[in-house]
């Protein structure tokens, strides 16, 4: 910084500056808590601007693609599981529903009532994760303590299902991978009942919060076009639409509906929403934060209606997979907690069950994409919001 001029004015000495500053790169991660796994962002800034953000990915890299190519689709169940790890059962489920499109088999009544239950129970799951880290993001620790109250309660039963409360492997191909425990769906209600009106709590605590709201309200606003542009899906889309557009509120369980999601009554929640500080614009973090709230309550519908099916069901959890692959290809998109999730698989024309192609098309990846429009001009606090506003999981990245 250097003195350019001086004046003199009723004795007082005033000095202009011309201040120059010189441009910076930082590196935020691959250990930073607010990036949300291992993923590194370099910042060009200026001062406290920042001008550009690269994401470098590849951290976690596993080749899960091409050991899917050497190991049976069954085998290749517990590494789907590795992917989205905060929203394992669907994985489990996207992968089982491409190699069931490509072998032409038909799942039971029961068993596609099971998976919709606890798929919509992982979702739950997940965006307690997402609201309780996004509050650590920003400086709230109390709203972590509360959604990972709630979040055990759930992965108790998802042990009682399975016997582990991270990497399942539950859902598999041809349908469950075991029949629903005695008195498990009593032990469920019990924990909606309980949980529903804990909601509030989470409302009180950061949706509405002030300081919340400062920090994410107007902030890393997302148009409807560079949505779309950029491939993204799920909340990060849905927080972009606007129903006075009338803008489709686009997900795979009405859109193209799976596991019978067509019969489900629930709403797909886009806004503009009557709740919504007046600071807010829509596509910003609050919106992306908000959608995945809302979320919780139609799944917590749509779990209701499935244990009400479950006694009428007909077939069993399961049927038995072919005993090989049918030559061909088959591509699936299920709509997961963080967006479209899809599997590529491709058959032999052999009776190996090794598929010969797996693909995973990542809706991180594609969410990820867009954070250097998001990040661009913003200030170098901001960067968490915007990064956590958009709820990766690197696993599902580095494939």
């Amino acid at each position: 910084m250097s003195a350019t001029a001086v004046h003199e004015k009723d004795d007082q000495r005033l000095v202009e500056f011309d201040v120059r500053t010189d441009e910076m790169l930082v590196s935020m991660g691959p250990q930073h808590p607010s990036t949300h796994g291992v993923l590194r962002l370099v910042l060009k800034t200026d001062g406290e601007i920042v001008s550009e953000v690269a994401p470098h990915v590849g951290y976690l890299h596993r080749c899960a693609e091409k050991i899917g190519e050497n190991v049976t689709t069954i085998q290749y169940i517990p590494y789907t599981d590795r992917m989205d790890y905060l929203a394992a059962m669907n994985m489990n489920l996207g992968y089982s529903l491409a190699v069931e499109k490509l072998c032409g088999m038909k799942i039971p009544e029961k068993a596609q009532v099971i998976r919709v239950l606890i798929a919509e129970l992982n979702r739950i799951a997940s965006h307690l994760v997402a609201m309780g880290t996004y509050g650590l993001d920003l400086g709230s620790f109390s709203p972590f303590l509360y959604a990972f109250r709630e979040r055990e309660m759930i992965l108790d039963l998802f042990e009682e299902v399975c016997g582990a409360r991270l990497t399942y492997s539950y859902i598999t191909i041809g349908g469950a991978h075991d029949d629903l425990p005695e008195g498990w769906l009593g032990r469920l209600k019990e924990f909606l009942d309980y949980f529903e009106p804990r909601i509030q709590e989470y409302h009180t605590l950061l949706t509405h919060n002030h300081i919340f709201i400062k920090r994410t309200a107007n902030i890393g606003v997302l148009s409807k076009a560079q949505a779309l542009a950029f491939g993204c899906t799920g909340p990060m889309l849905r927080g972009s639409l606007d129903r006075r557009n009338q803008d489709h509120a686009w997900d795979l369980r009405k859109i193209e509906p799976y596991c019978g999601y067509e019969t489900y009554d629930f709403e797909v929640p886009i806004p503009p929403f009557d709740h919504a500080p007046r600071e807010a614009v829509i596509g910003d973090c609050w919106h992306r934060y908000y959608v995945r709230m809302l979320e919780v309550v139609n799944s917590m519908k749509i779990i209701r209606q499935a244990i009400d099916r479950y006694g009428s069901a007909s077939g069993s959890h399961r049927v038995e997979l072919p005993k090989h692959l049918h030559p061909g290809e088959a591509y699936l998109e299920t709509e997961c907690p963080r967006g479209q999730m899809g599997f590529y698989v491709v058959g032999r024309n052999t009776k190996e069950q090794v598929p010969l192609r797996v693909r995973a098309r990542s809706s991180c990846m594609a969410n990820l994409s867009v954070c250097h429009e998001l990040c661009r001009n913003c200030l170098i606090a901001d960067v968490p919001a915007i990064v956590g506003s958009i709820d990766i999981v690197m696993g599902e990245i580095d494939r």
